[in-house]
């Protein structure tokens, strides 16, 4: 920097004007310029706030010890604003001159004492902790002590802990930020100190120390946690519960003695009355892993007492709650209660267990409840019942029409393959009105890998119907391409070109097996139907075969986009480096999906030719194609490292 530069900024600070003040703050910033400082101090105090913020950002960009000198006077100040800005600045900068605060924390102003005291709490360094030490211990005036004791907690330098162990004994005030600065600080040797403070320390306090021992997670707390239960009020006594859940956490409170479980769980379901929420989830917690079928009720009657719509989290942990205790009493009296406000939790504890036991109360208030209950109902019974609940499934399919629950019933019998009688039933709902439920059927007929409905399928598949002969080539597929082969090449040929896709897509099922009946398929590459072509050419890539690999080049020339897409993403799989010159081509009059598709064949074929092509591509006009040319170019770099 220049004299005349320095001399220039300096005198421009001394204008009066505002514009010509505030860039020259800036620039003396950005310059670092020390001989600035007492200005820049006093432009902080301007009424022009664009003055003042570039004299703020000066400051912050100059630092060092001249900086934290000048402004700690500015503490003193009678305006508020000017006091806080300086506070900010120097919770910064501070650490640049800790020696300068010194003299600072024996003001006789206990508010400059207090001031400093919180700046010290944002200089991370061991002189500044032993400072807040004494501070916290010798100062007379009980604000400083507190706000050492949260400046420290700030700092979380274990050092201060024997400090703040000393100042437990101080005013509640300071007590209080004393307990919460040890568990930020999470030293464990402050452990024994919390723990005999809670035993005389006042209602606030004793919350703090409480909540600080389940913070810091040690289980030598617990057994005078446990000794405290009974000799503390209420609201207390909920704290010490969430901490030791907190402490020992489910698989710790498993572990307990009998009698200390007892103990612990009459406390556990009293907390349920609480109004925080973090006890109750706490609770829950406690109760999930040591409640026993009579917590159920209790448990119960909260989930009916939530709004699941704004207390969402909450209620969900009652109900997993209910699931850990187990099919109890409680939730069957609810299930037969035909009180919504209990039915609903009870089925939501239902749907995480796997019990059967609860399979014949499901199918007695089955035909009670109404469509949206019947719904959960029937889903967890398609998941837990046997053979032996066979014949009220029948009844189902009989006399319900809702689709939802004829899909559940059909999931049932889709699982059911020891079970008699069941086929028939099954087949029928194939000519279901309603596609979704045909479709589960269909599903469960495969499930059920039944050599009868196999025969079934085979006949089926010279229905006069379309659909029915395409559901049919779609099961035999499933059921094996080999063992039904007749079938299924016969309806490559069908009239209906789903049926035709659906034959095609069976030796999908035979994997890179289907090669040997690749003289059936390969005809198929001129259908008129452009998703028969897809279905080949796709298949042709899974064979990825070099047998096949002409073919697939082939269809680059076909006249649907989603049958050319396929064979790029087929010839960039398998590497085809013949298949450059020809992707090169085919880029030239692409539409815009394709010629992303082109690039990413590019990349994944790599080798001279691929790379070349796509350097000449990242100076293409389109921005897009730029940037996939890229991402290209990088993928052959990085796989030739």
């Amino acid at each position: 920097m220049s004299e005349t530069q320095h001399t220039e900024i300096l005198d421009a600070l001394r204008s009066g004007n505002s514009s010509d003040i505030r860039d020259a703050a800036f620039s003396a910033g950005d310059l670092k310029l020390q001989d600035a400082v007492p200005m820049l101090c006093e432009h902080v105090k301007s009424a022009n706030i664009g003055v003042q913020e570039a004299a703020e950002y000066a400051l912050r960009k100059i630092r060092g010890p001249q900086v934290v000198d000048a402004l700690l006077p500015l503490l003193s100040s009678e305006d508020a604003p000017v006091r806080n800005v300086a506070m900010d600045i120097l919770r910064e900068i501070a650490s640049d001159s800790i020696e300068s605060m010194q003299p600072y924390m024996q003001h006789e102003d206990s508010d400059l004492r207090i001031f400093v005291t919180d700046i010290l709490g944002y200089c991370h360094t061991l002189q500044a902790c032993h400072m807040l030490c004494r501070a916290l211990l010798k100062d007379p005036e009980i604000n400083v002590r507190y706000q050492a004791a949260v400046s420290l907690g700030t700092q979380a330098f274990p050092d201060a802990v024997s400090s703040l162990c000393q100042a437990m004994y101080d005013e509640e005030w300071v007590q209080f930020a004393v307990v919460e600065a040890l568990a930020k600080i999470k030293d464990y040797s402050a452990v024994s100190a919390l723990v005999k403070l809670l035993s005389h320390a006042s209602p606030l306090v004793s919350s703090a120390i409480v909540d600080a021992l389940g913070d810091l997670h040690d289980v030598k707390s617990i057994p005078l946690l446990f000794s405290s239960l009974d000799n503390v009020k209420e609201a207390l006594r909920h704290k010490i519960v969430k901490a030791i859940v907190q402490i020992l956490g489910s698989r710790g409170l498993s572990l307990l003695a009998t009698k200390s479980k007892d103990k612990l769980r009459d406390y556990l379901l009293e907390a349920l009355t609480d109004t925080d929420e973090d006890v109750l989830t706490a609770t829950l917690q406690g109760l999930a892993a040591i409640g026993t079928p009579p917590c159920g009720k209790p448990v119960l009657r909260m989930a009916a007492d939530i709004d699941r719509e704004r207390d969402t989290e909450l209620y969900e942990a009652t109900v997993k709650t209910l699931a850990a205790i187990g099919y109890c009493d409680a939730l069957r009296d609810a299930l037969h209660s035909g009180d919504e406000k209990l039915l609903i939790p009870a089925l939501a504890a239902v749907h995480l267990m796997d019990d059967r036991r609860v399979v014949e109360d499901l199918k007695q208030i089955f035909w009670q409840i109404g469509p949206e209950m019947q719904h959960m109902v029937i889903v967890d019974m398609a998941r837990l019942a046997d053979c032996t609940d066979v014949p009220f499934f029948v009844s189902v399919m009989n006399d319900v029409s809702d689709a939802e629950v004829l899909k559940s019933a059909l999931l049932f019998f889709g699982n059911q393959n020891s079970c008699a009688n069941v086929d028939d039933l099954v087949f029928a709902q194939l000519d279901h009105r309603y596609i979704d439920v045909q479709e589960m059927a269909l599903e469960a007929c495969i499930n059920l890998h039944s050599a009868n409905l196999n025969e079934r399928f085979r006949e089926r598949v010279k229905s006069d119907k379309p659909m029915q002969r395409m559901m049919a080539v779609y099961a035999l597929g499933r059921y094996g391409v080999r063992e039904n082969l007749q079938e299924i090449s016969t309806a490559l040929n069908d009239e209906d070109p789903q049926t035709r896709q659906v034959a095609v897509q069976a030796f999908q099922n035979l994997g890179s097996q289907a090669e040997e009946y690749l003289p059936l398929l390969l005809p198929l590459l001129k259908d008129d139907n452009k998703d028969v072509r897809l279905a080949v050419v796709e298949l042709l890539g899974q064979i990825g075969s070099p047998v096949v690999l002409p073919h697939i080049l082939a269809a680059l020339d076909d006249e649907d986009e989603w049958v050319r897409i396929r064979a790029i993403e087929a010839l960039g799989t398998y590497k085809v480096e013949d298949a450059v010159p020809r992707l090169s081509e085919l880029f030239e009059h692409s539409s815009p999906m394709v010629a992303q598709k082109i690039i990413e064949a590019l990349g994944n074929i790599g080798g001279n030719a691929a790379f070349s092509i796509l350097l000449g591509l990242m100076d293409h006009e389109d921005p897009e194609i730029q940037h996939a040319a890229a991402d290209a170019v990088a993928a052959i770099q990085a796989e030739q490292e």
